[in-house]
């Protein structure tokens, strides 16, 4: 039979033949990820399951990114308990302090995953990877936990919606504006259990980061995974991070449960307004709310081609003077690239608070909580109802430009009109 991308990439780690949707195959994977939330709970499980060693200390990361540098004494043990547990097993993947960063923009830096990849991690966000054409998922910490013993996992095979984006992108309008478009029609639970598939003259003129930042929300659409080609653009980011891969497209025929078609031509900037991510509008019709806070960065959008855009958007101009603008640049390595082309004294010079590469603010951590009554404008992903603090709290969704420029106004903007 023909195959969509996620039949194909589970048929690689499968000796099962794979016939249709609604399968269930038992798949080896290619690395198993946690973070200093979410690794505790996987840790208690490996051990009441009696698992004495992880199956590939190689294939295991571990990523304190959450709430560190940490916050107060329960972040503090929930991080002891796991570099204890890394030591322990000698992983070689694990990762805290200088060297750290949010780990959906880590670890495809660090050519942990790519095409073709099976990856599971404790972490909804771990569908980012499908950027790269890796079958990437997030599962709670007891199959997780499980993974990390065993190398392997089951999967139901998923239907596939095939979302196909046309024309050339104006002005202001990006990958986060896309993803937020398709959330919009489809909602929140539009592709649950289902693996969202990428195509069309859009998505094959995007860059590798953006093809992430698409990925990443396909979870906000109750999504298995979201997956991209592999093409020249993928192998050469892969290639420059030490990777050996190869291309990787959908057999022409592979079956679709359904195929949405996008003209983006005549796109403008989106936002998804309170409380949801498929509560999507076009900026122009969302009123110019008064904004408290701003955050720029996260797994979605702290990438270095997210930090030019909102610094094109910044540079010589104020921040306005009630509004909290907090720029996270997503890794360490992001951060110093932003430093060498002056971004950084950009940031700082309008008037921005620039921290860590920490997720922070995005899950109401640390380093911006909102009180009561606050609205932020937010590059994140998720904007449930006190996601970022105070449950009287309200967060926007956008682009960095739209993140940026609604930082200058004090109010939800549009950046064409600066």
């Amino acid at each position: 039979m023909a195959h969509t991308l996620a039949q194909k990439i589970l048929q690689r780690h499968t000796d099962q033949k794979i016939e249709g949707t609604g399968q269930i195959v038992q798949c080896d994977v290619s690395l198993v990820l946690a973070n200093d939330i979410t690794a505790p709970l996987a840790i208690k499980s490996f051990k009441a399951m009696g698992a004495k060693s992880v199956f590939d200390k190689d294939k295991v990361a571990l990523v304190m990114d959450h709430f560190t540098p940490q916050k107060d004494i329960a972040s503090a043990i929930q991080v002891k308990n796991t570099r204890e547990f890394a030591q322990e097993q000698n992983i070689t993947h694990y990762y805290e302090g200088g060297d750290c960063g949010v780990e959906h923009a880590l670890l495809p830096e660090l050519g942990l995953v790519g095409p073709g990849d099976i990856v599971i991690g404790a972490d909804s966000h771990t569908c980012t990877y499908g950027g790269l054409g890796a079958f990437a998922t997030g599962l709670g910490s007891t199959d997780v936990a499980g993974g990390m013993a065993l190398g392997s996992t089951w999967f139901k095979v998923p239907p596939t919606i095939r979302a196909i984006f046309n024309g050339e992108l104006p002005e202001f309008v990006g990958a986060k504006d896309l993803i937020l478009r398709l959330i919009g029609e489809i909602g929140v639970s539009g592709a649950l259990y289902k693996a969202l598939e990428f195509g069309g003259s859009t998505v094959d003129a995007l860059d590798v980061e953006g093809r992430m930042t698409i990925a990443n929300m396909a979870i906000e659409a109750g999504g298995k995974c979201g997956l991209f080609p592999v093409d020249a653009k993928t192998l050469e980011y892969t290639a420059a991070r030490g990777r050996n891969d190869e291309a990787l497209t959908p057999d022409e025929g592979a079956e679709y449960e359904q195929v949405i078609t996008f003209d983006v031509s005549n796109m403008s900037p989106m936002v998804a307004c309170p409380h949801l991510p498929d509560n999507v509008h076009p900026v122009e019709n969302v009123d110019p709310k008064k904004v408290d806070q701003v955050v720029i960065g996260s797994c979605t959008n702290g990438r270095i081609s997210d930090l030019r855009e909102a610094a094109a958007v910044l540079k010589g101009r104020k921040v306005a003077s009630h509004t909290r603008a907090i720029v996270l640049p997503a890794t360490p390595n992001i951060w110093k690239q932003a430093l060498r082309e002056g971004l950084i004294e950009t940031f700082m010079d309008s008037g921005c608070i620039v921290g860590p590469a920490t997720c922070g603010p995005c899950l109401g951590g640390h380093m911006g909580i909102l009180a009561d009554g606050e609205v932020a404008v937010a590059t994140t992903n998720r904007n449930f109802k006190g996601r970022m603090g105070s449950l009287e709290s309200e967060v926007y969704l956008s682009s960095p430009a739209v993140a940026a420029a609604s930082a200058l106004a004090g109010e939800i903007a549009d950046p064409r009109k600066l």
